[in-house]
């Protein structure tokens, strides 16, 4: 017995696995417009009662409803391959490493997330607390300032009173890694 199979026109993939395809909701409208309706996948012929079954389920209990609500609100973007990327949340991390035993490394990530120039702010933060502040890249291919000294306390204030309205107090996080004594 020889079956038929057929294949989308858009994605080129057999019909029961255009969901999975770069473009689910094209290969939908190829779907209907050129296969047979017997031949169609379960998804394309039964939609409205699924949409129907799925307006009354939600995750998680039903005290949680203001967390779906704004996991539901948070904005993402489409990837090539009809994946979902949600955005980053922004935040500022201070984080101090000691380089030796007396030495201290201040680390600030993050600020050009709320549009603030690194090279600027490290200018401001070189010429405030007095010490080499320069812009480098991290292992993660990012961008971050580094400033000489532990100067973790002093630079909340200090990114607060100069860019409050740019970046929010509740936004910025101090780390502090030091190394263990040998």
């Amino acid at each position: 017995m020889v079956v038929e199979v057929p294949y989308c026109g858009v994605c080129t993939l057999p019909v029961e696995y255009c969901e999975f395809g770069p473009s689910p909701p094209k290969c939908k409208q190829w779907c209907v417009d050129n296969v047979p309706k017997d031949k169609w996948p379960k998804e394309y012929a039964s939609e409205g009662d699924v949409e129907k079954k799925l307006e009354g389920l939600s995750v998680g209990g039903s005290s949680s409803s203001s967390s779906s609500s704004s996991a539901a609100d948070e904005p993402v973007k489409m990837l090539p391959g009809g994946k979902i990327k949600k955005k980053e949340v922004a935040n500022v991390t201070i984080c101090t490493t000691s380089r030796n035993k007396r030495k201290f490394v201040t680390t600030v990530a993050g600020l050009e997330k709320f549009g603030i120039k690194l090279a600027d702010a490290a200018k401001l933060f070189g010429k405030r607390f007095a010490c080499g502040a320069s812009v480098v890249k991290n292992p993660q291919d990012k961008e971050e300032i580094d400033i000489q000294g532990d100067v973790a306390d002093d630079l909340l204030d200090y990114i607060v009173e100069k860019y409050g309205e740019q970046v929010p107090e509740d936004s910025i996080q101090i780390i502090e890694d030091k190394k263990k004594k040998k």
